[in-house]
């Protein structure tokens, strides 16, 4: 698993795309702090800026890092999730522009699986997640069903198959600053 890391690190300091396994899909990924990164994923899966994608932190220090104002409520909705539960927040900060919704908000969730963790720890920066296909296709459930163009579109493919544990999108719940809560994907 390290040689997996540390490969996949060099191409995200690079401002290169991975295809990686999260806890939830098999996601495309940048350096969320990199705007062409970004935009290469846009770009790869015909997919207008206008749409928000998802951003992983490895752990609650580098979600304050990466949000003005975490609210109470964020980490009890985490506490008690029983899956992956994806949280669009207010005001974030040192992060892409491109990857900040016109409203001024991005969508974070913290990184439950193993992978992830250490991958966004060693690499000391969120980074993107976004499913591995072409906009407006079906999500993949496993890395079989990933589309050629996706594969040939990033510069590197983590090298690691986990079981086929969950496969389905997170849930994303939006959690404004004023206290109010807005289920979006269940």
């Amino acid at each position: 698993m390290q040689k997996e890391i540390d490969q996949a690190i060099s191409v995200l300091q690079q401002g290169g795309l991975i295809l990686y396994p999260t806890d939830t899909v098999w996601g495309i990924g940048c350096d969320a702090t990199n705007e062409s990164a970004v935009k290469k994923i846009y770009d790869l899966k015909q997919r207008e800026d206008s749409k928000a994608l998802i951003c992983l932190v490895a752990n609650d220090a580098m979600l304050e890092r990466t949000i003005e104002e975490v609210p109470d409520l964020a980490y009890d909705i985490m506490d008690l999730s029983t899956k992956p539960t994806t949280i669009v927040y207010d005001n974030p900060k040192g992060i892409a522009k491109n990857l900040i919704a016109e409203d001024n908000t991005l969508a974070v969730r913290v990184a439950s699986d193993k992978f992830c963790r250490y991958l966004i720890n060693k690499f000391k920066k969120p980074i993107v997640s976004t499913s591995s296909n072409i906009s407006g296709r079906p999500t993949p459930k496993s890395f079989g069903e990933i589309d050629k163009v996706i594969l040939k579109g990033v510069d590197y493919v983590v090298n690691l198959q986990p079981e086929e544990k969950n496969a389905v999108p997170s849930a994303i719940i939006k959690l404004s600053s004023d206290g109010t809560v807005k289920v979006i994907r269940e």
